[in-house]
Order: C-alpha cells, then sequence, then structure tokens
C-alpha cells in the first residue's frame, strides 16, 4: 500500500536525513513541503523533488518557534491542497561532558530538538482535527533516546524528550484517529557527524575521524547507516501499512541499541 497523493510536511529537509527523507516519500507517491531554516538548500531539494513528478513547496521556518511551525502547516495546506503527515526531523547534535554544558546551549538545544518537535505535534494534530481527518505524526529520536551517551548527555535528554512526547501524544490523539510515533537512527554519515566527530577530536584528543570509525565498528551490520536506510521506515511509518502502530520509538540503528 502506497501513500500516493498525501500531503508530507518535512522539517529540515535542506540536507542529510531530512532530505533523504523527503526524497523517497516523493518516490513512494507523496507531494512535499520542504521546511528548513535554510532556504537557499531547500531550492535544489525541491528541483529534485519536481523532476519526480511530484508537487512541492518549499517554506523558511525556524521549528523552535510556534508561531512558525502553525504557519507552515497552513502554507503546505494552501499549496498542496491538504495536509496528511508531518515529519519532524530537524535538530541539532551537541558535544559536551556534563559538568561542562552552559545555560544557553541547554536552552537551545531543547527549543530545536524539544520544542520544534512539541509544536510540530501540536499543530499538526490541530490541523487534523480541523480537516476532520486522520493524521500521522512522526518524531526524530535516536538511539540516544534509549540509552544515554557519555559526552552526548544533554543531547540524549532532549531524544529521551521526544520519545516521552511521542508515548504522550500517541494516547492523546489516539481516539482522533491520530498515530504518532519516532524513528531512532544510529550512526548517520551526514553533515551532523562529521560535526560530532569533530567536536570528540577536539575534546579528548582523538584523531579525526576517530569516533567516527569507533562507533561504526559497533555496528552488527558491519557499515554507517544511510539517510535512505533512515527513510524507508519513516515511509512506512507514513503509509497504510503502520495504521495499527502508535507510541512507539524505533530503532534504525543496524545493531547497536538493542530492545
Amino acid at each position: 500500500m502506497s501513500i500516493e497523493g498525501k500531503v508530507v510536511l518535512v522539517t529540515g529537509a535542506a540536507q542529510g536525513i531530512g532530505r533523504g527523507i523527503a526524497l523517497r516519500l516523493a518516490k513512494d507517491g507523496a507531494d512535499i513541503a520542504l521546511v528548513d531554516l535554510k532556504a537557499d538548500r531547500l531550492t535544489g531539494v525541491a528541483a529534485e523533488i519536481a523532476a519526480l513528478g511530484r508537487k512541492t513547496v518549499s517554506i523558511t521556518a525556524d521549528i523552535s518557534k510556534r508561531d512558525d511551525v502553525y504557519a507552515a502547516i497552513d502554507k503546505a495546506e494552501q499549496a498542496l491542497g491538504g495536509f496528511d503527515v508531518i515529519v519532524n526531523n530537524a535538530g541539532i547534535a551537541q558535544v559536551n561532558p556534563i559538568a561542562s554544558v552552559t545555560p544557553e546551549e541547554v536552552e537551545r538545544i531543547f527549543r530545536i530538538n524539544v520544542d520544534g518537535v512539541l509544536w510540530g505535534i501540536q499543530a499538526a494534530a490541530a490541523k487534523f482535527q480541523a480537516r476532520k481527518q486522520k493524521g500521522k505524526i512522526i518524531n526524530a529520536a535516536s538511539i540516544a533516546a534509549h540509552d544515554g551517551f557519555a559526552m552526548l548527555g544533554v543531547y540524549s535528554a532532549t531524544k529521551f524528550a521526544v520519545r516521552g512526547l511521542t508515548q504522550a501524544a500517541a494516547k492523546e490523539y489516539a481516539s482522533a484517529g491520530i498515530t504518532v510515533n519516532a524513528y531512532c537512527p544510529g550512526i548517520v554519515g551526514t553533515d551532523m557527524w562529521v560535526e560530532i566527530d569533530e567536536r570528540f577530536a577536539a575534546l579528548t584528543g582523538a584523531p579525526k575521524g576517530e569516533t567516527y570509525k569507533k562507533y561504526v565498528e559497533g555496528i552488527a551490520l558491519g557499515r554507517a547507516q544511510t539517510p535512505d536506510d533512515v527513510a524507508s521506515l519513516v515511509s512506512f511509518l507514513a503509509g497504510p501499512d503502520s495504521d495499527y502502530i502508535t507510541g512507539q520509538a524505533i530503532l534504525t540503528d543496524g545493531g547497536i541499541v538493542y530492545r
């Protein structure tokens, strides 16, 4: 069963996992609203989606701001003629020992990783209910939503929070026919992991590339994850075959964390 003709909004869609998700969902037949702060990078992703024969709209928004998220969903509905799925993908990483984290760093990562997901859940559910339809909410968590990782303590806390929001929202919105799930990637070969590796190198003295290599070597399936690996799970969660799944934070990590 497919998502042909569905309208999906993807945050953080300009690059990395978000771009991979947007392209996979377009290939599977959905029309895509692309949301990011990096408007220039959205142009290229929009062109790739148009080349697949799907409709798209690019929206510049700061997902940490509640009004921006509500406005983005309104724009998606107006431009694409509906609204069926939100993928709350946007997020940032932070590498720092707990002893060194500053209030400003905590505020920033929670505002993006947690507040951004909360506003996405809230705004999407409100739109589904206003349209008197069922809907799907899909949130970006992480293996760090299941295990806390050293030097990634505050990042882990934000992803545990996303997992909690996913469970609570699933319970609150089930009676409206709205499912809420999360995907939990592991070590994905994107710009974010380049930044994580460089930060580990600066803090620990490890050579650049060493931390990434160490984590990849711990993956049971023997390779780093790609955005396409993540997008496959998201496409399943966006489609009708997942209609009886809600409140789950599903690991897609090649075998790092086991639950």
